[in-house]
């Protein structure tokens, strides 16, 4: 194989979903690619920068163009879904990239975009800063629990006097109770909460 910081991230990417966070090191990545320890440095400077190359690699996955056009409350619900779809494809990658620094221009350039259309629907910068972290943290939250087992939350390990439990999780209810209704539910009271948090001001594309 041919190696190059694409072909090195994609490596990473399987390496983590496969065999966890933790097995991302320059040695096991050599093994996982069949080269030298020091022959990956002709690549990247080192750890950090392939989280940073794995990141790009989901971010090419995230669509960002309904900021161009479509007012700001439906742009950033059509952006946070999209970056369900990327990130939840690779939950184990998660917590790297939640605790590496963000140095990646795409991401970056990504942001920027998101920012920039907040602002221009009347968000002051830091507000706007503000609201995309607080979707961003929604969404991966949400990825997070989208793959974690059914079980973790069953009727079948519920004693039998916790009946409000019980209620919830049997039945209909427990289908309305689910990791995707229960994301629909979250995310569509966000938006409408960031919505009308902007309702005092004038702004036309809202």
């Amino acid at each position: 194989m041919r190696l190059n910081r694409r072909e090195l991230a994609r490596a990473a990417l399987d390496l983590v979903e496969e065999q966890g966070r933790h097995s991302l090191t320059m040695r096991q990545l050599a093994d996982r690619v069949q080269r030298r320890p020091s022959s990956l440095y002709n690549h990247v400077s080192g750890r950090q920068a392939v989280i940073e190359e794995m990141r790009a690699l989901i971010v090419e996955g995230i669509d960002v163009s309904p900021f161009e056009s479509a007012p700001w409350p439906e742009a950033l619900a059509a952006w946070g879904r999209s970056y369900l779809a990327a990130f939840s494809a690779y939950p184990n990658s998660i917590p790297l990239m939640a605790t590496t620094m963000i140095t990646d221009h795409s991401t970056l350039r990504m942001y920027e975009s998101v920012i920039a259309a907040l602002i221009r629907g009347g968000w002051a910068p830091g507000d706007a800063v503000a609201a995309m972290r607080t979707v961003e943290a929604f969404v991966l939250g949400s990825a997070l629990d989208l793959v974690a087992p059914e079980g973790l939350l069953s009727v079948a390990s519920l004693p039998a006097d916790l009946a409000a439990l019980h209620a919830g999780l049997s039945g209909e209810a427990g289908r309305r109770a689910s990791a995707v209704a229960a994301f629909e539910l979250g995310f569509g009271a966000l938006i409408e909460g960031l919505r009308n948090r902007r309702s005092d001001v004038r702004d036309p594309s809202a």
